[in-house]
């Protein structure tokens, strides 16, 4: 039995997806958000509804960078998500 090459599709134009991929972050410029959302996920042993904060931070920072398409908070279910931990916070509040 013979693992040659695999076959060629000359005919295969690849496309990309409509939702969920989006350049990788190379230059690191969103790494401070993404350590803390990871952080955040193993205090709380991988669920993410309390880090929801720190989800919607990272994808800020990757639309003010260009790194993913800026969309509306509501199409991210992001909409009733504070900006910041802070927000919510009366001890913070004048």
């Amino acid at each position: 039995m013979s693992f040659g090459r695999p076959p060629t599709f000359s005919d295969f134009k690849p496309t990309p997806p409509d939702r969920g991929s989006f350049p990788l972050d190379h230059d690191g410029e969103c790494k401070a958000q993404v350590m803390a959302y990871m952080n955040c996920l193993t205090r709380h042993t991988g669920d993410a509804t309390p880090c929801r904060v720190e989800g919607k931070s990272y994808l800020e920072c990757r639309m003010s960078k260009g790194l993913m398409e800026r969309d509306d908070w509501s199409n991210l279910g992001m909409q009733n998500v504070p900006t910041s931990q802070n927000e919510n916070d009366p001890a913070t509040k004048p």
